[in-house]
């Protein structure tokens, strides 16, 4: 990691906001936390190094050097060669649990010599007294309500994982969310919205190139419905995908057969297919990039012992969500409205609500299933 990642790093450490965190679709299960302290001492080099021997050392940095007269002058000057900042291994291991607890031990020096340069550029700045004034104690103000709300977060998350979840619970949700354990065999076919050509970019936003578009989108809309007809008949699905790819001059061929699919493995907006009887065609399905066709196949649940420890994860997620929403609500911000009223059309300052952005570039067919 270059120097400002590192800083980066810290200062992200110090300021992020907590939030409050998603529940994870397929979680992986928690693992219990060792102490940081322990890990260091097992894993970190230099083994023979006391916690209170230097591991970073500064020479002619410190906030007040020692001073000497030199002879036939009235001026003070600092002893450069006695002034020096000591970090110890014990203070830089306190840094690493702070700031990067699962930090890879030979990742620590490249943290020493960034965090040494930081030192550096801190004692600069006070020396310019830019930790003087409103606008410092503000910045200050504002660190300690976002490493307080990191820490809140970090201290409800620990509170969730240590929580037992029993084997009731699992069960429980495991029926009361059994669709969510389906698995489908699936086929798709994707018919790209419009076809491709070479000079797409060159006419763009021209008159003609509006009309050859709007016509390509008809024509494979027009195909669109044709293959839903014939997948509907039985033809199979890997030719009318080549079909469809060749109609819309695209190179390659998407595979057809996905194996088995979870729900969460689809769009919610997709979740109808997972009602298909085998070998029963959807409908087409419209996306932002073309039209999707799904065949349905064999069904089955995955039993609730192959997905006990995503649902104990998902249930310790939801804990932790639960518990931050309480926090949260428990007192609401009233906004001044008209303040808030009167200052927003200066973020619109500039733009002309009449017209619209560029369109967006096409995506490529790959990734229009998605």
């Amino acid at each position: 990691m270059t120097h400002r990642g590192w800083i980066g790093l810290l200062l992200l450490t110090t300021m992020a906001w907590g939030q409050a965190p998603k529940m994870p679709s397929n979680p992986a299960p928690s693992k219990p936390a060792t102490p940081s302290h322990a890990t260091a001492d097992r894993a970190a080099p230099g083994m023979g190094v006391s916690r209170d021997a230097a591991v970073i050392t500064i020479p002619g940095l410190c906030d007040k050097p020692a001073v000497s007269k030199s002879p036939g002058t009235s001026a003070d000057k600092p002893k450069t060669a006695d002034c020096k900042t000591v970090v110890t291994r014990g203070e830089f291991e306190r840094l690493v649990d702070a700031v990067a607890p699962d930090l890879p031990p030979a990742n620590r020096k490249q943290l020493a010599t960034q965090y040494g340069i930081a030192l550096v550029m801190v004692h600069k700045a006070h020396e310019m007294g830019l930790d003087q004034g409103p606008k410092f104690q503000e910045l200050m103000r504002v660190a300690r309500v976002g490493v307080l709300t990191k820490e809140l977060n970090q201290s409800v998350q620990e509170e969730a994982e240590a929580g037992r979840v029993t084997d009731a619970d699992v069960a429980k949700y495991y029926h009361d969310n059994e669709a969510a354990f389906q698995e489908v065999e699936l086929q798709r076919v994707f018919i790209p919205r419009g076809k491709q050509t070479a000079d797409d970019k060159e006419k763009a936003g021209t008159e003609d190139a509006k009309k050859l578009q709007q016509e390509s989108e008809e024509a494979m809309k027009k195909l669109a419905d044709s293959v839903q007809t014939r997948a509907a008949a039985g033809e199979e699905f890997e030719k009318l995908q080549a079909e469809a790819f060749t109609a819309a001059n695209v190179k390659g061929k998407p595979p057809t057969r996905l194996g088995k699919v979870r729900r969460t493995g689809l769009p919610s907006t997709q979740g109808e297919v997972f009602n298909l009887k085998p070998g029963e065609t959807s409908q087409l399905l419209t996306t932002p990039n073309g039209y999707l066709l799904y065949k349905g196949g064999e069904k089955d649940t995955l039993p609730l012992e192959k997905v006990s420890d995503e649902i104990a994860s998902a249930l310790r997620a939801q804990r932790v969500q639960d518990s931050l929403q309480a926090i949260q609500q428990s007192a609401t911000p009233e906004l001044n409205e008209k303040y808030f009223a009167e200052a927003t059309p200066s973020a619109t300052q500039g733009t002309d609500p009449g017209k619209t952005g560029p369109k967006a570039p096409a995506k490529s067919p790959e990734s229009g299933p998605k």
